[in-house]
């Protein structure tokens, strides 16, 4: 199966751009995945090809149309891809939901631009994800759906060199990922760990471990507190599974 990705953008050229190089470049050249734009301009009914307008009630720049942006949208052929709407209101996207992408048919993705949408494109059609990738506005979602796209190809069967290449990466564990060293072993009076060279592969375990878990707790004290309730959770379900009378 080809993780199929349609793009619905007032700037098509700037696809495939970043994912035509590196992995991602030798996976599309292999067909691993495949990319299409859809041009939402093409969709406006006036000479002008007008896709925007100004705010509802006043302010500044301009809005997205909702009968235009519905056109193109309807036009794409779904087959049972998520449609995804790039917007700085949206949920932030999370690995885990990364990774149930990178396993589907591929992604619809509607990139914003000025101000954002006409709010009646989501009432009307419900099935929409709002997406964000941070708490930060860029000029438009093409850079935004490109980032999200890298995230996915990276995971398709065949991509990344080995498999286990992504396991232990940052939010793959709800962690950070532990710090990394390399030859050579001395650099401007800095060593590499000592744990690191020491061969025991239970003891650099257990370092990574520790290592993983202080760097989330002191940079991310938002995912340590999700990590820490979801691992105070399960524990709570196994005994209650094990407290349960025979039936």
């Amino acid at each position: 199966m080809t993780f199929a990705a349609t793009i619905l953008t007032l700037y098509p050229e700037m696809f495939p751009g970043p994912l035509g190089h590196s992995i991602a470049g030798r996976a599309l050249a292999e067909a691993k995945w495949a990319c299409e734009t859809v041009q939402i301009r093409d969709f406006a009914t006036d000479k002008h090809r007008t896709v925007d307008d100004t705010p509802a009630g006043g302010g500044a720049g301009m809005v997205l149309k909702c009968d235009v942006l519905a056109r193109a949208l309807d036009s794409a052929p779904v087959a049972g891809r998520p449609t995804l709407a790039m917007t700085p209101r949206g949920k932030p996207i999370t690995q885990a939901r990364i990774r149930e992408l990178a396993a589907g048919p591929g992604v619809v993705i509607l990139c914003g631009r000025f101000e954002g949408f006409d709010e009646r494109l989501f009432e009307a059609r419900p099935q929409i994800e709002q997406v964000s990738l941070a708490d930060i506005v860029l000029s438009g979602g093409e850079m935004a759906a490109l980032t999200l796209l890298d995230a996915c190809i990276r995971l398709i069967p065949g991509v990344m060199g080995a498999t286990s290449s992504g396991e232990e990466e940052s939010y793959e564990n709800g962690l950070l990922e532990y710090p990394h060293y390399t030859r050579p072993v001395e650099w401007e009076g800095r060593m590499i760990p000592e744990v690191l060279r020491s061969g025991d592969h239970a003891k650099i375990a257990a370092w990574r471990k520790l290592q993983s878990e202080n760097d989330t707790r002191s940079r991310r004290p938002d995912l340590w507190e999700r990590h820490e309730g979801a691992r105070v959770q399960s524990a709570s379900g196994a005994r209650r599974k094990t407290k349960e009378p025979d039936q």
